[in-house]
């Protein structure tokens, strides 16, 4: 396993009120041998340079704490004001917004989950459709692995003022991707909407996932609502810690996202919880012998039926 310098220790965080857990966190430095991760919380806008110059700092404070792997939202390059908008700043993988992180990994000596990248679609000079992309950088500046979104967000809730169609410009990835072996354990990709589908974990952990990612930027309706409950859910059903960098606040007049990066454990305790307020990060001892405890004394994957078995129904009256 790859193994990272030091790390901010979380553990006795874990029964402290979120905001007790946020200020203590974000005012220590690394203190412990085991790997650390730092999930970031941005308020991005339709300013890309001014979007990469709020997270390369972020990157170079996460990376001066201690931590070998920094996560970083959804949209963390920019979020339009309008399908136009949104669509005429898109980029392919190799532009300049993805070289530019990768100099930045490597520069930093450090490992990165760009969760939400506007990517240019396979046919965008004729269909002008964009991916939802997920993308791990290594501490080389190489691109290890991408995965582009599977669940569009397309969503009517009159009620709570929330309207969003994500399928009118974006294409919905072909597949999952396997996790990826990172310096803090294996991490399963997804992106936002997809924690709402316990089916792409669970296909995650059974691929060898210690960590599962759900890079977001959750509306404040739906933040309020399910947000937290959903991260810990995920976490409990995979045992597997589950890492939600998140956008926060206003990032345009018709747009604001519910904030609230969190970090859970295997057991579904938050260690980590960004605040629903404004920028920052908050840095995860990722102890991976906390997994294989937790699987170890509640083995549910090896209770778990067959495949088959929940697709059956028996038609037997008592």
């Amino acid at each position: 396993m790859f193994r990272c310098n030091l790390g901010s220790s979380v553990k006795y965080l874990a029964s402290l009120p979120a905001l007790g857990r946020h200020h203590i966190l974000q005012n220590r430095m690394s203190t412990s041998p085991n790997p650390v991760a730092a999930v970031c919380q941005v308020t991005a806008t339709p300013d890309k340079e001014a979007n990469f110059s709020a997270c390369k700092q972020l990157l170079e404070e996460a990376r001066q704490r201690g931590a070998c792997m920094v996560f970083l939202p959804e949209g963390f390059d920019y979020i339009g004001s309008s399908r136009e908008e949104t669509l005429s700043m898109s980029e392919p993988l190799g532009g300049d917004i993805i070289s530019r992180y990768t100099q930045l990994a490597r520069k930093l000596d450090v490992w990165l989950s760009l969760g939400g990248f506007h990517e240019r679609g396979h046919d965008w000079e004729n269909d002008r459709r964009i991916y939802n992309s997920h993308v791990i950088v290594n501490n080389k500046g190489d691109i290890l692995s991408v995965y582009r979104k599977s669940h569009l967000f397309d969503v009517e809730l009159p009620e709570k003022g929330v309207s969003l169609k994500e399928s009118a410009f974006t294409i919905p990835g072909p597949s999952l991707v396997p996790p990826v072996q990172t310096p803090i354990g294996k991490v399963g990709l997804g992106v936002c909407y997809d924690l709402r589908f316990p089916e792409l974990s669970l296909a995650l952990q059974r691929h060898g996932a210690d960590i599962l990612t759900y890079p977001s930027a959750f509306t404040v309706a739906t933040g309020a609502a399910h947000w937290e409950v959903l991260l810990r859910a995920r976490a409990i059903e995979a045992q597997c810690f589950v890492l939600a960098a998140a956008q926060v606040g206003r990032h345009h007049e018709k747009r604001s996202s519910y904030g609230h990066a969190l970090a859970v454990d295997p057991w579904g305790e938050v260690v980590g919880d960004c605040g629903g307020e404004k920028p920052g990060m908050v840095l995860v001892e990722v102890n991976l012998d906390k997994v294989n405890r937790t699987r170890k004394n509640m083995p549910v994957q090896q209770h778990r039926r067959d495949t088959a078995f929940y697709h059956s129904m028996s038609q037997t009256c008592l």
